[in-house]
């Protein structure tokens, strides 16, 4: 099987269960993900995200669409001041044990799984990110790290 890139987008800021969320789409180059596989992945995002702590809220998520239908939800949430927790979910595999092939149906993973290759640049970024605009500063700057996003583009080559 020939690799190919897929396409990062950046589709802003969300508040989701007490935390600011920043949200990265990965797909292929030509296709934005489905407004009905969107809708059912931040609707279920709250289930992904841990209780508050003293860290400011503030999380980002990945959300791609696979090839044959698979729909992957990373989930990453600063807690502990400077640790990176990750919950993820899948739609529309049942190998991963999704009750279907919906896109729709996402089912929290038990895997111990942090993203495959085109999932993961912005984890690079985000703790930059991080630790630019808020463990370096006397003071954090939320809005700061939350206007830091990564650039949209092509991800997953070397």
């Amino acid at each position: 099987m020939p690799f190919t890139e897929g396409f990062l987008r950046v589709t802003g800021t969300i508040d989701v269960a007490g935390r600011h969320v920043k949200r990265y789409h990965v797909s292929t180059l030509d296709a934005e993900i489905e407004p009905e596989v969107q809708r059912a992945a931040y609707a279920f995002l709250p289930r992904l995200l841990p209780g508050p702590d003293e860290t400011p809220p503030a999380a980002f998520t990945v959300l791609h669409r696979g090839s044959g239908g698979a729909c992957y939800l990373n989930a990453y949430t600063w807690v502990w001041d400077n640790v990176l927790e990750c919950h993820t979910a899948a739609a529309g595999v049942p190998f991963l044990g999704c009750a279907d092939t919906d896109p729709t149906h996402f089912t929290e993973l038990a895997r111990p799984w942090i993203g495959c290759v085109w999932e993961l640049p912005p984890l690079e970024h985000e703790r930059a990110a991080w630790v630019r605009h808020m463990l370096a500063p006397d003071e954090p700057l939320l809005p700061a790290y939350l206007a830091d996003t990564l650039p949209e583009g092509r991800v997953g080559g070397g």
